[in-house]
């Protein structure tokens, strides 16, 4: 909340968007360098949560390194500051409806997946038709689903307290809107990157059932969908965490 009295300044960049840089280059180097899981589409997975806390990380780094300068006395009126008038509210939305289509599409992957060729619970779908029953991998299943849910609830909850951090510093509020559209960027590559992974190998999946119907067309139909808003989001994100000023001024 704004005081009605106290220190004004100008903001100091200084280094924000080198500190940022250097997580968006932390959490690159992180994914080649560690191996988290030996099946690479499950590493894939932990991949995503990865980059975008080490992102945060370089936010909030960012964000104790750019202090404001020494100002002058002004008076200002009780204004609160809220996150929703700094972060993009569509793209939020947005995110937040691709979070739980996440969280639906895991769920009944999960609940229809079974064991692989090799035994490994959770890996492939069982599909049985009426020339025979066939077993479809890869198939996204709980040992898929443990990295995607971990990552996403520490990135919200880290995205979360971030943005109360950049909404209650003093400063400027374009600086504060560029550093809540980074946040929420970083935050929407980790939502729908895996939103984008999980239903493209559901796709497939479906799309190689031997028997199709109208139930699996309709499936069809509806991933494909889901691939290509998480790729375009997921895109749109990443351009916003590399160069949030870019956005400052676009419509939210």
């Amino acid at each position: 909340m704004r005081a009605a009295a106290g220190t004004e300044g100008t903001w100091r960049p200084g280094l924000d968007t080198p500190v940022r840089w250097a997580g968006v280059v932390t959490g690159l180097a992180a994914n080649v360098l560690v191996t988290f899981s030996p099946d690479p589409d499950v590493d894939l997975l932990y991949g995503f949560p990865v980059f975008g806390l080490c992102v945060m990380a370089g936010l909030f780094a960012a964000d104790l390194i750019a202090r404001p300068q020494p100002g002058w006395l002004r008076a200002a009126d009780m204004t609160p500051r809220r996150i929703r008038d700094y972060v993009p509210r569509s793209l939020t939305i947005a995110l937040a409806v691709q979070a739980v289509a996440l969280l639906v599409l895991l769920a009944v992957a999960v609940t229809m997946a079974s064991a692989d060729s090799e035994g490994r619970p959770g890996r492939a779908l069982s599909v049985t038709c009426p020339a025979g029953t066939y077993l479809l991998s890869p198939w996204p299943g709980s040992v898929h689903a443990w990295p995607v849910l971990g990552g996403l609830a520490l990135g919200t909850v880290a995205c979360a307290l971030l943005l109360r951090r950049i909404t209650a510093r003093s400063g400027d509020d374009d600086q504060r809107r560029i550093k809540a559209r980074a946040a929420v960027g970083a935050w929407g590559v980790l939502v729908s990157a895996p939103l984008f992974a999980v239903s493209a190998t559901m796709g497939l999946g479906v799309l190689s059932v031997p028997c199709q119907g109208a139930t699996n067309g309709g499936a069809i139909s509806a991933l494909a969908v889901a691939v290509l808003i998480s790729a375009t989001t997921a895109g749109h994100c990443l351009c916003l965490l590399l160069l949030p000023q870019a956005y400052v001024k676009a419509p939210s």
